[in-house]
């Protein structure tokens, strides 16, 4: 990679908070912190990681066909999700930590070399949109969650994904700017209590070689180009530790910090693209929700009868592009022009759009979190049979001979709708407090702030009453034998 010079840095960390030293670093515990700081520490977590993803490969391109009976389907579509959720809420980022995609990185960087840097065009959040999104359509269309075979093909997808754009450039643009997955942490991190930061900013003004972001001869830099000191959001970072490991002062910090702090502490750049991809995340919370309950398919009848055609393909699109991208456009201009007409303020539209982008997100996390914790509190414990089924079929046995294909939920069905109701008011509660402390920061008065917060309030409002009635209408069950699949 290129050394990253003064000036690059300046644009790398945008946001306009003031600059917090830790309190508490996770990178200080005495035994955590040395084995994280080890220069292979991150493979404590990836390796893991890495031989689940190559048993859900063989599993799913050898193993039974009915998805819930396949690890991949079962381990991906219902496990994988939900914990993923509960790593974010109580750590942080743990998934891109040890992210087994990006194992090749070493070799890849390599073949890299100094090699071409990703498009300037191209250095936004655009592309990571229209991921995110074809993603949610491709799952839909094609049922991954029903086909074992498709679901190791996307995991091997995302291997080979990882390691040609590693290899192509000299710096990391799949996790950046591609990877949906990445995509979905970034912003659901965003609310989570540990951040990279570091503990004495005159430290790095010094350092000569800026080798946390540059890198060193034995130990990469930051693949995501991010100077620890100017971080302010986890919005880019995906939680690898080369800065710690890279810093030849120990400088670098995994600090903890409250929850969801940077929503509060305009840490993120008035952009287009960032706002949009946030009230995309929040549509698709509700809108991936919706599409798994009756009048989601009443809705594409309709519009089958009305265009005259049975093309899935044609009718899932036309839906998603309304649901996931239209109507959050629509929905958020509006709210803007509204916002800035109601207070008077001479703004572009850009800085009435993106102000309260950062509200979204408890919201979003919140209704994220009832979606994927229903399936995995309904076939959580399905992996035991599929488990035992696999160890069977390739002869041996595991906690009995014969799998119990009764074992499914981890929770009582009766507890799951009150669960998911706490968990989207609460969404909504903090949602509206972080709204509330945003315009305070940005309005004179507290009436001002309130007018500005209004009309953003009422998409709020309605994202939160629409999650709460699709969550009260039967659900389809998926990756469960209690739906036969």
């Amino acid at each position: 990679m290129a050394p990253i010079g003064l000036d690059e840095i300046a644009v790398i960390g945008e946001g306009r908070t003031l600059y917090r030293p830790p309190r508490h670093d996770l990178l200080r515990l005495p035994l955590l912190g040395r084995l994280l700081k080890r220069r292979n520490g991150r493979l404590l977590l990836q390796l893991p990681l890495l031989l689940a993803a190559l048993l859900l490969i063989y599993d799913g391109l050898t193993g039974p066909p009915l998805a819930p009976q396949n690890l991949a389907t079962v381990g991906v579509w219902v496990h994988y999700r939900g914990l993923v959720m509960v790593a974010l809420l109580l750590v942080g980022n743990l998934f891109c930590m040890g992210c087994p995609f990006t194992l090749p990185r070493t070799l890849a960087r390599r073949l890299s070399g100094r090699g071409r840097r990703w498009p300037r065009a191209l250095r936004n959040k655009w592309l990571a949109v229209a991921a995110f999104v074809a993603f949610l359509f491709l799952y839909e269309w094609l049922d991954l969650w029903a086909g074992p075979r498709l679901t190791a093909a996307v995991i091997i997808g995302y291997f080979a994904g990882a390691f040609v754009l590693e290899a192509l450039f000299a710096e990391s643009p799949f996790c950046k700017y591609v990877c949906p997955l990445g995509t979905f942490n970034f912003v659901a991190s965003t609310v989570s209590p540990t951040q990279i930061t570091v503990r004495d900013r005159d430290v790095c003004r010094a350092c000569p070689g800026k080798e946390c972001v540059n890198g060193s001869a034995r130990v990469l830099g930051c693949g995501t180009e991010l100077f620890p000191p100017t971080v302010r959001s986890n919005l880019d970072c995906v939680f690898c530790l080369d800065c710690a490991r890279a810093c030849p002062y120990d400088n670098v910090a995994l600090a903890v910090r409250p929850p969801g702090r940077e929503l509060v502490d305009d840490a993120w750049p008035r952009r287009w693209d960032v706002a949009f991809l946030v009230l995309v995340f929040t549509f698709a919370a509700v809108s991936n929700a919706f599409g798994m309950v009756p009048p989601f398919y009443d809705l594409l009848a309709w519009l089958a009868g009305a265009l005259g055609t049975a093309n899935e393909a044609l009718l899932l699109a036309l839906t998603f592009a309304a649901l996931f991208l239209a109507l959050p456009a629509a929905t958020g201009l509006g709210a803007a022009w509204l916002s800035r007409a109601i207070v008077g303020r001479a703004e572009p539209l850009r800085v009435a759009f993106s102000r309260f982008a950062p509200a979204f997100v408890p919201l979003a996390v919140a209704v994220w979190l009832a979606h994927y914790g229903y399936h995995l509190a309904i076939g959580g414990l399905g992996i035991v049979p599929v488990l035992q089924s696999f160890l069977l079929a390739h002869g041996l046995s595991w906690l009995g001979n014969a799998p119990n294909w009764t074992l499914a939920a981890l929770l009582p069905g009766g507890w799951l709708l009150p669960l998911q109701t706490i968990v989207v008011l609460t969404g909504f509660g903090l949602s509206l407090f972080v709204g509330q402390r945003i315009g305070r920061r940005d309005f004179e008065d507290r009436a001002t702030a309130a007018r500005a917060l209004a009309p953003w309030l009422l998409v709020l409002l309605g994202l939160a009453v629409a999650a709460l009635l699709t969550f009260n209408l039967p659900m389809e069950m998926r990756g469960s034998m209690l739906m036969g699949g």
